[in-house]
């Protein structure tokens, strides 16, 4: 099973991130601009925190919060769950089926290495059960 680290290695390894006195605002029209679910939450380089679409639904606009006027750090997900650079892509399947999350962030130490989203997790075991389907067809063949 792929790691954690080759799973990075294989794609845009860019950090997207908001600090936490941002408005909601920017945060949202940032994963707008790149496309994405999630953004980290940092200070300076220390994870402070993941806010996701799923918080802004529900802590901004459930809520009637104003999105100009709140600041990330009143509705990120400040107990971030990560991930390391050696886990595999079938433990981290598992931690997000377990946490009901998207997105982890991969940390090593205190550094920061990126995210993995389940996106990324489906086509990794995907591609792993063509690679293992490829692997019996040509032994049954042989």
């Amino acid at each position: 099973m792929r790691t954690v680290r080759q799973l990075l290695e294989s794609k845009s390894v860019e950090i997207h991130a908001v600090p936490p006195d941002a408005p909601v605002i920017e945060a949202i029209r940032l994963m707008a601009e790149h496309h994405v679910g999630a953004l980290l939450v940092m200070e300076g380089t220390r994870l402070a925190g993941i806010l996701s679409e799923r918080d802004y639904a529900r802590k901004v606009v459930l809520q009637g919060r104003s999105s100009k006027d709140t600041p990330v750090r009143d509705i990120m997900t400040a107990k971030v769950i990560t991930v390391g650079p050696s886990d595999t892509a079938e433990h981290c399947m598992q931690v997000v089926t377990d946490h009901r999350i998207r997105h982890l962030p991969v940390v090593d130490g205190d550094a920061v290495l990126g995210v993995v989203s389940i996106g990324d997790l489906v086509r990794a075991v995907i591609e792993e059960q063509r690679l293992e389907l490829d692997h019996l067809q040509r032994y049954i063949a042989s």
